[in-house]
């Protein structure tokens, strides 16, 4: 899926369709967003907050000095940024990051400058998030990598069409 958000609104709209779609049972949805600075990445991760219960409770800010932000939402997100360990990230410490803060029985993962997340540790289904800037606003691609990632590409595709900043 191709989409031209127009402005900050459309951004976290995204957002929001990502996160009032995600597909029931699936034990830790994942969304791997690479973009380069100012991009949107925490914009989209904030819209994606807002739509979760216990969203009241969290402060959504780009992870990129403490690497990992736990929000207390249901489902629980977990908001990684990988920027300042660039290519030099092992799966060792991706995979304590990952383990970071109280195991949910469901847990989402946002990951910012996912280009840096070793080949070995990308999940098994997954959807990939691609944002450039394009004149005044930005272009968004979504690929889903696996059958509950489709699923997921789908339902958001059918919500943020839906909604007025389309």
């Amino acid at each position: 899926m191709e989409l031209f958000l127009p402005d900050e609104d459309a951004t976290l709209a995204l957002g929001r369709a990502l996160a009032l779609s995600l597909p029931e049972g699936w034990e830790t949805p994942s969304a791997l967003l690479r973009a380069e600075l100012g991009s949107g990445k925490t914009t989209l991760a904030r819209g994606f907050v807002a739509a979760l219960p216990g969203c009241e409770q969290a402060e959504v800010a780009s992870p990129s000095f403490n690497l990992a932000n736990i929000y207390p939402t249901r489902p629980q997100v977990l908001h990684l940024d990988l920027y300042r360990l660039g290519e030099g990230l092992t799966g060792d410490g991706l995979e304590e990051l990952l383990e970071a803060g109280p195991a949910d029985a469901c847990r989402v993962l946002l990951v910012e400058w996912a280009q840096f997340m070793p080949e070995g540790s990308l999940p098994d289904d997954w959807l990939s998030i691609l944002l450039s800037e394009e004149g005044e606003g930005r272009r968004a691609v979504l690929e889903a990598h696996g059958p509950k990632a489709a699923l997921w590409l789908e339902r958001t595709t059918r919500t943020y069409l839906k909604s007025d900043l389309s």
